[in-house]
C-alpha cells in the first residue's frame, strides 16, 4: 500500500478522522474533506504530515455532483492519483418520519446515498486505467433487515440503497481489479444512540473498530472480497 493514495469523505472528525489517520499508517498519501470544519481538518492533515506521509484538505458540497466530482478532480491533481475512496459522509436525521420535511428527505438521501455515487462515479476511471481500485461505503449495522424504522426512516432507506449501489458497482467493476465493499457500524461512543442500549458484547463500538474493517478491506489480504457487507456492531439486533 505504500504506493497508494486514499480519500476520505467526511474526515474532519468522528469516524472520517480515525479512518483517515489509520490509513496514513500504511498509504502514501491521504485527501482529506470537509464541507464546514475547516480547522478540523487542518489539524487532521498535520498529524498525518506528523507521520510523514502527504496530507492536504479539500472544501466540497458532496449532495451537488459538480462539486464531488471536483473533488475527485482536485484530489488527484494534487496527488497524481487516487487508489482508494471511502464514502464516509453520512449524517442521520432522528425524528419521525411523518414529521420530516420534503427537503430534509432529498438532504438524507443526498448525503447518505447520492454523495457516493457522485464520487463513485468520478474516481473509477482512474482506477480502471490503473487496474487497481479500493472503495468501501460507510453503511450502517441494520441495513439488510427490510423493517420499519419509525425515527430514522430516510437515513435507513438511504442506507439500502448505499448497500444496493455497492454490489451493483462491485459486480460491474470487479474485471477492473476494483473491490467495492461496504463496512456497517453499530452503536458507536461519541455517536447518536437510542435510549435503550443492549449490545450483547458489553460495549458500545469505538472508531477504530470501524477503521480496523476498512484497513482490512483494503488490503491485498481481502482481494477476493468484493460486494460484501462487513457488521461491526458487536452483535446489536442481531
Amino acid at each position: 500500500m505504500e504506493d497508494k493514495v486514499a480519500l476520505v469523505t467526511g474526515s474532519s472528525r468522528g469516524i472520517g478522522r480515525d479512518i483517515a489517520l489509520r490509513l496514513s499508517d500504511v498509504v502514501s498519501g491521504v485527501a482529506v474533506h470537509y464541507r464546514k470544519r475547516r480547522e478540523e481538518a487542518l489539524k487532521v492533515i498535520r498529524a498525518i504530515q506528523k507521520r510523514g506521509k502527504m496530507s492536504a484538505a479539500f472544501r466540497a458540497d458532496l449532495t451537488k455532483e459538480e462539486e464531488a466530482a471536483r473533488l475527485i478532480e482536485k484530489a488527484i491533481e494534487k496527488f497524481g492519483r487516487l487508489d482508494i475512496l471511502i464514502n464516509n459522509v453520512g449524517p442521520v436525521l432522528a425524528k419521525p418520519w411523518e414529521e420530516v420535511k420534503t427537503e430534509e428527505w432529498e438532504y438524507i438521501f443526498r448525503s447518505n446515498l447520492e454523495s457516493a455515487l457522485f464520487c463513485l462515479k468520478a474516481v473509477l476511471p482512474g482506477m480502471k486505467r490503473r487496474g487497481w481500485g479500493r472503495i468501501i461505503n460507510i453503511g450502517y449495522s441494520r441495513v439488510e433487515k427490510l423493517a420499519a424504522y419509525k425515527d430514522i426512516t430516510p437515513y435507513a432507506v438511504a442506507k439500502t440503497g448505499l448497500l444496493i449501489l455497492t454490489r451493483s458497482v462491485a459486480r460491474s467493476v470487479a474485471s477492473a481489479g476494483i473491490t467495492v465493499n461496504m463496512v456497517s457500524p453499530g452503536l458507536i461512543k461519541g455517536g447518536v444512540l437510542p435510549p435503550t442500549i443492549k449490545v450483547p458484547l458489553g460495549r458500545l463500538g469505538k472508531y477504530e473498530d470501524i477503521s480496523e474493517a476498512v484497513l482490512f478491506l483494503i488490503s491485498e489480504k481481502a482481494s477476493y472480497i468484493t460486494g460484501t457487507n462487513l457488521i461491526v456492531a458487536g452483535g446489536w439486533k442481531l
